[in-house]
């Protein structure tokens, strides 16, 4: 594994302090190795006086503490630290900070509510392909949201108060727990009639959400409809199905809510206002869904520090700088891996006559391809269920979950033409045609691994010809590339089952 500089960034919020661990490498690659989470409940009671109360404070001092010891114990380098909401309202703010640097030796970055929004905007942009969007980030003490479109902030707007907040205003007041949540809801359609581009969204604008309110309802969803794959990042909640969670848990006592499958117990008695809050934004923008985000605050601050020209402006392929971050993690044969890629496309293109696939699939077979060896990390032997096992797990930003899963199917396929037996398990997420696709993509990968079987990159390009029921391809290169060319013609019965003709190879 290449050398790496290790830091760690630590996001001290109105409700929990989290710290993650990373490893940052050359060229702007980064990758979490470890991380910790509390919650500190710093912003509650806040609305009484403005102050921090001291019992917050000293559980965020122990917790601290623990965060620097664990950094140190790590070999950690530098330490970024920044705080939100509770600590920049906080009328002590100033002593609470130089506490925190004398007990802790943490020196906190205090963000104003435009850094905060810059840094998810980050964090969100640099992680996923939705070229125009509003992303809603509710934390414990504030919510802010950000319009952007083609990778440009259009508008922010930060409300003043959150999941913390928000359950702080009602929690003596005699209510139901339904009335609770009509009168959050109405509190938040009242404080964002001000915010005019969030009241008339266009119906090309997708909504984002960001937080561990939204990580906690993606989780609920998921358990719920037995979604066959735990991952967070750009999971989607239907209109539809937001509104049977939330309609099944406004009217919970907090007893009864602590006990829902997926939903983290330091967050069950803020959950029903985020998701009130939530409501009232679906309503107000007309939004037919949310696409979670795995990525935030943190995240923002591990790419700006790692690939500093981020700054002026975000990355422009998205799933190419994160399967180069693979690559490298990997120490994958990286001139390999390239050229299987490239050969894949090829054939993509070549063979679409007979294929018919949409384009949409290159993404899948771009993800395949160049982690198709991913897997000899662990074992040479077997290695495309490891690659698929991978592919499945890792963070791969910019392709839809449907498609990772696809992914992983096709480099399952890439030797001996199926997919791993795992595949049946994700058969729900796929339609027919998908499945379809990833016989016909598993072969062009096979071929196009074969292609390039010495891994000296000898055939430079191919040129196909389909001619009644056979296809025939010519090889181009400048050496011989008799072991490419065998090794490729080994998979004729796969690609005449996944195309209905005979492969000729030239």
């Amino acid at each position: 594994m290449a050398e790496c500089e290790k830091i760690g960034i630590i996001d001290l919020g109105s409700n929990t302090a989290r710290l993650v661990l990373v490893n940052v490498y050359d060229g702007g690659y980064f990758v979490v190795f470890d991380e910790l989470k509390e919650n500190v409940r710093l912003g509650q009671d806040m609305e009484i006086d403005g102050f921090l109360r001291q019992s917050r404070i000293e559980q965020t001092k122990k917790t601290l503490l623990m965060f620097r010891r664990f950094c140190d114990s790590n070999g950690i380098e530098k330490i970024l630290a920044y705080a939100t909401s509770a600590v920049r309202r906080a009328k002590n703010q100033k002593s609470f900070i130089e506490e925190i640097a004398v007990s802790c030796c943490i020196k906190l970055k205090v963000l104003s509510s435009e850094e905060e929004g810059q840094f998810t905007y980050t964090g969100v942009i640099n992680s996923m392909d939705i070229p125009k969007g509003i992303i809603m980030d509710m934390g414990g003490g504030s919510t802010q949201f950000v319009y952007y479109n083609r990778k440009n902030i259009l508008a922010q707007a930060t409300l003043p108060f959150g999941s913390v907040t928000l359950t702080d205003f009602y929690k003596d007041s005699g209510l139901k727990p339904e009335e609770k949540a009509d009168k959050i809801e109405e509190f938040i359609r009242e404080s964002i009639e001000s915010i005019e581009w969030l009241n008339n969204v266009d119906p090309d604008v997708q909504f984002v959400g960001v937080g561990g309110s939204f990580r906690n309802l993606g989780k609920i969803s998921r358990r719920m409809k037995h979604y066959p794959l735990d991952k967070a990042h750009n999971y989607v909640v239907s209109l539809q199905e937001f509104t049977s969670i939330y309609n099944m848990i406004k009217v919970l006592s907090l007893d009864r809510t602590m006990k829902i499958k997926g939903l983290s117990s330091g967050r069950a008695d803020i959950f029903p206002s985020a998701l009130a809050a939530m409501k009232a934004v679906f309503d107000c923008a007309k939004f037919q869904k949310v696409t979670i985000s795995g990525c935030g605050l943190r995240e923002g601050a591990m790419f700006k520090y790692a690939v500093p020209s981020v700054n002026e402006k975000p990355i422009s392929d998205v799933l190419g700088y994160s399967l180069q971050t693979l690559i490298r993690y990997f120490n994958s044969n990286e001139a390999h891996a390239k050229h299987v890629a490239e050969l894949s496309m090829q054939l993509f293109k070549q063979l679409k006559v007979i294929h018919k696939l949409p384009r949409g699939y290159f993404k899948v077979l771009r993800v395949a391809a160049v982690l198709h060896d991913a897997g000899t990390t662990i074992k040479y032997y077997d290695h495309p269920n490891h690659s698929a096992y991978i592919i499945l797990n890792c963070n791969i930003y910019g392709i839809s979950q449907k498609d990772i899963v696809m992914a992983a199917c096709v480099a399952s396929a890439h030797k001996r033409g199926e997919p791993f037996e795992e595949f049946q398990r994700y058969k729900s997420m796929l339609t027919e045609e998908d499945i379809n696709a990833v016989y016909k993509l598993g072969v062009i990968l096979k071929i196009a691994e074969s292609f390039d079987r010495s891994m000296c990159g000898l055939i430079t390009g191919i040129n196909c010809d389909v001619l009644g029921d056979s296809v025939i391809m010519q090889t181009v290169s400048d050496s011989d590339c008799s072991l490419e060319i065998q090794d490729a013609l080994s998979c004729k019965n796969q690609f005449k089952a996944a195309y209905g003709k005979t492969l000729e190879i030239l």
